[in-house]
């Protein structure tokens, strides 16, 4: 992950004024402001607290409840907010991390780690829950279909972040009917199907039929087919007129 330069300065003069002062406490409180500004003005991340809260939870996986919320604050975050659904952040990226430590703490114990995982999503904010579902494809293995209810509850709300991290490769546990519906979503609230994974080789005829019949729907109202939807369509006839 990448060091900010400009964050590094900051963090440093600050540290630097703190051991000029003769008060000890004072040192300290500085010390840590000067760390708390760097992790919430750049992408900096302070990789010996995360590696200390991995070994921590793999140790003892009920401190994933605490550290969980508080990683993007304590660890790591991206500068301000995007509305991209697939925008990259830092602070998901430190989540993950402590799902897997979470999955290798509670290895072959799949259903205490389910109990976990869901626990993070139900009482975690929007970050969290996005965090929560990119890990999900990366705990596939340890947790099996057992999260597949998290999919579902994430594809019933209307937040682009939410439905994009929700069709990631765990996605590919939706049954048939409930991954068409998925897709169809993610063009009802302008998810690029890009980020839908695995949507080229899944795609089938009634995921098609359905996409023309929601295109035929926009066109009667006026509206633009969304040129995602475009390639699933098929492909207009040419009629030549008799001479």
């Amino acid at each position: 992950m990448n060091m900010s330069s400009e964050g590094d300065r900051v963090g440093l003069d600050t540290l630097a004024g703190a051991r000029g002062s003769t008060d000890g406490r004072s040192a300290g409180r500085a010390a840590g402001a000067a760390r708390r500004r760097r992790v919430e003005t750049n992408t900096v991340v302070d990789e010996l607290t995360l590696n200390a809260w991995c070994a921590e939870i793999e140790t003892d996986p009920t401190r994933i409840r605490t550290r969980f919320p508080a990683a993007a604050r304590e660890i790591g975050r991206t500068p301000g907010t995007s509305p991209e659904p697939g925008a990259e952040r830092v602070e998901d990226d430190v989540r993950v991390s402590l799902l897997l430590a979470l999955g290798r703490g509670l290895a072959g114990d799949p259903d205490t780690l389910s109990a976990e995982v869901h626990d993070l999503y139900r009482f975690g904010d929007a970050d969290e829950r996005r965090a929560v579902l990119l890990g999900l494809g990366r705990l596939a293995d340890a947790i099996g279909d057992r999260a597949v209810d998290l999919l579902h509850d994430a594809l019933r709300t209307n937040d682009p972040r939410l439905v994009a991290a929700a069709m990631g490769t765990y996605a590919a546990r939706l049954d048939p009917a409930a991954w068409r519906q998925a897709v169809l979503k993610c063009l009802f609230v302008g998810v690029p199907l890009r980020l839908v994974a695995g949507v080229e080789d899944r795609a089938d005829d009634e995921l098609r039929r359905m996409v023309a019949d929601y295109a035929a729907e926009r066109r009667a109202a006026g509206r633009e087919v969304p040129a995602d939807a475009l390639p699933f369509l098929p492909a207009p006839t040419q009629t030549t007129r008799e001479s």
